[in-house]
């Protein structure tokens, strides 16, 4: 069911720092930050040969990555996305084995600009996965 990593996300505390440590320090591409009010974050990318980081920092008073960097204040992985060929198939089939997708249940665009949906650490090994259509 699942393709390819797309990206692992890192919560970072402070976006300029932590792209800069990939950048400046790593070497790596790192994109400008793209503000994703629908999803309460800002977001980088870092591009990698085989695949990305996403470096989260939060975005408004309701950002989920807010709560995860008061529990985590240096910050840390957030969540793994994994591609997926059709993303609505994908969510009925894990709905049907009983994995808990969270929010409403529909896909939303992300930061890539095509549809997401993020399933219950709880169900996958304490890991927030995200499942992105490809």
């Amino acid at each position: 069911m699942i393709g390819r990593l797309n990206h692992i996300a890192i919560a970072v505390p402070d976006l300029e720092k932590a792209s800069a440590v990939y950048r400046d320090t790593l070497g790596a591409r790192v994109s400008k930050p793209l503000p994703l009010p629908a999803h309460g974050v800002t977001t980088v990318f870092v591009e990698l040969p085989n695949t990305k980081i996403e470096l989260l920092h939060p975005l408004g008073d309701k950002s989920p990555i807010a709560g995860f960097l008061e529990r985590n204040p240096a910050g840390g992985v957030h969540h793994v996305c994994y591609e997926v060929g059709d993303i609505a198939a994908a969510r009925d089939k894990l709905k049907a084995r009983g994995m808990r997708v969270l929010g409403d249940g529909e896909p939303k665009t992300g930061a890539h600009g095509k549809p997401v949906l993020f399933l219950h650490p709880k169900d996958f090994c304490g890991t927030l996965i995200e499942i992105e259509q490809a």
